[in-house]
């Protein structure tokens, strides 16, 4: 009986992964060298710029690792090296910009945070004053979005839920879901125009923090009802089956099933738009009219908020009054760092769980 060899044949390499590979170290000398020449070249032809330097280490860096790789593991793994080493770059070129951001607002802002600056308003307080605080934006910004978020969050989930559960790609939903995506692009002056001409000037009604709110709920409403019909179109159309075959009625089985699968993402979506709306300008520099004094009442007279207070602020010009400007900005970040963090936390908790 002929017995099959297994040995590869003459004048064959064996198929392998293994090869010549750099070291693990070598990315990080990479960095150093590009680095180094950066400033060599920067200093030598007198580039002031920082910004200049770190593109030119950038470009130092990706070129030294596609011609490293390619000298040493093959002209393949060094297209695979020069894509990663550009998706990195992009990377720390998009994270620039937030952390320049946040280093700048906490330089700026952090000496005026303190109890008083707070718990006080400018009741009294001239831009040339230090003092006074933003309490009274603060807390009119807490009721504004509040009202916002209690106008849209209910009508823009029953709204996805009527495109995603009775839609069926009807007329009326193809023309909803049209007005949906023109809304989300509208400008946040535009809505605050509407409600001005709408609200204040047709129905007569007065300047008060509840007509920013509405303004605030037509641009979040939007938000609310993408990020709605997109959790629930998650919801895997098996468990909808199951309850009607067991005669659950529909309305009752997306109150049951469906709205408590998707609550984790839509609570997400709703607190992301809240994001979204917090820092708002425009329309309530239209609507609400801006105060000097703590008014709790949202429905009587004007109030203030936190982008308002931060844009009076800086304007006024004086050294105490632009250092209050970025305390106010400080805090309105904080804000939203929060409720990202709450988004994500009620995320995380309402996760569908593997089960053992």
């Amino acid at each position: 009986m002929s017995t099959i060899s297994t040995a590869p044949r003459s004048g064959r390499t064996p198929s392998t992964l293994s090869g010549r590979r750099l070291p693990k170290w070598t990315p990080a000398a990479s960095v150093v060298g590009a680095v180094a020449l950066a400033v060599l070249l920067g200093t030598v032809f007198s580039i002031h710029s920082k910004l200049q330097w770190g593109l030119l280490a950038a470009i130092f860096f990706v070129l030294a690792q596609y011609l490293l790789t390619r000298s040493v593991e093959g002209a393949r793994q060094a297209k695979n090296g020069l894509v990663t080493s550009l998706v990195w770059v992009a990377f720390l070129l998009a994270l620039l910009p937030l952390v320049g951001l946040l280093y700048y607002t906490v330089n700026k802002g952090i000496g005026v945070i303190n109890t008083t600056f707070l718990t006080h308003s400018m009741n009294e307080i001239s831009p040339n004053q230090s003092g006074g605080g933003l309490y009274h934006a603060l807390m009119a910004t807490l009721e504004q979005v509040g009202l916002a978020t209690l106008f849209a969050a209910p009508v823009g989930i029953l709204t996805a839920v009527y495109l995603v559960e009775y839609g069926n790609r009807s007329r009326l939903a193809k023309i909803v879901t049209f007005f949906v995506d023109v809304m989300s692009g509208v400008p946040s002056i535009v809505a605050g125009l509407f409600v001005l001409t709408f609200w204040i000037m047709i129905l007569d009604m007065p300047y008060t923090g509840f007509a920013g709110s509405l303004a605030l709920a037509i641009l979040m409403m939007p938000v609310v009802v993408r990020a709605t019909e997109e959790m629930l179109k998650l919801v895997p159309n098996e468990l909808r089956e199951a309850s009607l075959a067991l005669g659950v009625p529909k309305w009752l089985t997306i109150l049951r099933i469906v709205l408590p699968t998707a609550i984790g993402g839509i609570t997400t979506g709703v607190v992301l738009a809240i994001s979204r709306i917090i820092g708002e300008t425009a329309p309530i520099l239209l609507l609400v009219f801006g105060t000097d004094l703590i008014n709790t009442n949202p429905f009587s007279g004007p109030q203030s908020s936190l982008p308002l207070f931060v844009y009076q602020q800086y304007n006024a010009g004086t050294p105490a009054s632009q250092a209050r400007a970025w305390g106010g900005a400080l805090v309105l970040i904080a804000l939203v760092m929060l409720l990202n963090l709450v988004a994500r936390g009620i995320a995380r908790w309402k996760a569908p769980k593997a089960s053992r």
